[in-house]
């Protein structure tokens, strides 16, 4: 779980995203990032126990900056309003599939997994994964336990191409998942579930049900 001053602090930076605040408020982050760094070192340990590739890693392997890079962005502000960890072999920085929670106040919060932004010659081995492997893959995301977290994989706005990829056929019966630019699951997290002590337990649930799914796709990557 997390502290309500985790959660206020986060929600005061949103409406002061600024240097001289920040500043003045350094010890509230560090008291925050403290608290943040715990959870992720408690779900390092508590995962590992299903997925030993994350048994080396430590917390600052996981955690992101709260730093924005605002060269290319038209968004100037230079803090992020949240708090987020990235659990995956290799650290944060790995080209793999791999676990994700993400802490924002206001609703904004979830945890998720999988490959987003891969590059295209990752997509592509994912992709024929699916297609030589169809019924292994549609065997994880039919699992009860995935269907009741996750429903299926995400299909938000520009997660998906318009047309089938070049070599696949309309009617190749694994083409709603081939035409997939992204492949994520995620669940949403409520403000007071962020503070309740059941926390740990639902994150870790949704990792371990994610797990054959991550395994799947870090298969075909690494083949």
């Amino acid at each position: 779980m997390l502290q309500e001053t985790t959660l206020k602090f986060l929600k005061e930076l949103k409406k002061n995203n600024n240097k001289e605040w920040f500043d003045k408020n350094r010890t509230r982050y560090e008291v925050a990032k403290t608290d943040f760094t715990s959870l992720v070192t408690e779900l390092i340990k508590s995962h590992s126990k299903n997925d030993a590739d994350l048994a080396p890693l430590n917390s600052k392997d996981c955690i992101f900056r709260i730093n924005r890079d605002v060269r290319f962005s038209k968004n100037k502000d230079p803090y992020k309003n949240n708090m987020a960890a990235y659990f995956v072999k290799g650290g944060k920085k790995s080209w793999l599939a791999g676990y994700y929670f993400h802490c924002e106040p206001g609703g904004k919060s979830f945890i998720g997994g999988g490959l987003y932004g891969g590059e295209p010659d990752q997509i592509k081995k994912v992709r024929q994964e699916i297609d030589y492997n169809w019924s292994a893959f549609k065997g994880i995301l039919q699992q009860k336990q995935f269907k009741k977290l996750f429903e299926d994989l995400s299909r938000q706005e520009g997660m998906s191409l318009v047309r089938e990829p070049k070599g696949y056929e309309k009617d190749n019966p694994a083409i709603d998942y081939i035409k997939l630019k992204n492949f994520i699951v995620s669940v949403p997290v409520t403000d007071e579930e962020l503070t309740d002590k059941k926390l740990v337990k639902k994150i870790i649930t949704c990792f371990a049900t994610m797990q054959p799914l991550l395994k799947f796709l870090n298969r075909a990557m690494e083949d």
